[in-house]
């Protein structure tokens, strides 16, 4: 009879740690108003280059520690809809960068400052405040959904040059990015008209963050 209350209790005491765990051990990336960018649309695929050496600084920056791309939940739940809205047309979204820690962006700048390339900050292609720190912007190409293919959008992610103007293309690069643009801002995002690659969300007002990515 001992025995099976005490089966009982236990298992009343591990019903209960289930329930609280999701709340007691949510992390600070959940706590702060994040979601992983495929929540909504498992079909959108992630190729986060500041976790890697494949970027303009050439290593990796500080704060990425895992390839993890999230943003602010109402701009996943947005993304979601472009995403299904591409399908339509055998397309797909992938993302470059979404959440950025503030520690990246500080890093972005002192490489600007250190190596001549202060120019990348005068012509605003490297932003001293970001809304990436916010969760409140995206980067991201077109792909072809069977295979993940990119599509041509005239130069490669993180150009600095006017030649990555999101009008200053033409053919199927210019194509390629108004029908990126067309299926981004009925769902609230921004295109930066300096980069194609690069949608803020308006409507993600949270602060400047500074949580580092899987560390």
């Amino acid at each position: 009879m001992l025995q099976t209350i005490a089966r009982s209790i236990l298992a009343s005491a591990a019903i209960a740690t289930i329930v609280a765990t999701p709340a007691a051990q949510a992390g600070p990336l959940s706590r702060a108003g994040f979601v992983n960018v495929r929540h909504h649309a498992k079909a959108i695929r992630t190729d986060l280059r500041y976790a890697t050496a494949d970027n303009f600084t050439g290593k990796p920056l500080p704060g990425y520690c895992k390839p993890v791309a999230v943003t602010a939940r109402p701009a996943a739940r947005a993304l979601a809809h472009a995403q299904r809205r591409l399908e339509k047309h055998a397309l797909g979204l992938l993302v470059y960068d979404a959440y950025r820690p503030a520690r990246a962006t500080r890093a972005m700048v002192r490489w600007a400052e250190t190596t001549g390339h202060q120019w990348v900050l005068d012509q605003g292609y490297i932003a001293r405040r970001s809304n990436h720190n916010r969760g409140a912007a995206i980067d991201l190409t077109l792909v072809r959904l069977s295979d993940g293919k990119p599509r041509d959008m005239g130069t490669p992610y993180d150009t600095f040059s006017t030649k990555a103007h999101t009008a200053n293309a033409s053919g199927a690069a210019l194509r390629n990015r108004l029908t990126l643009k067309r299926a981004m801002e009925p769902f609230g995002f921004r295109n930066y008209r300096n980069e194609w690659w690069h949608y803020d969300f308006p409507k993600a007002n949270g602060p400047a963050r500074d949580i580092p990515l899987g560390c």
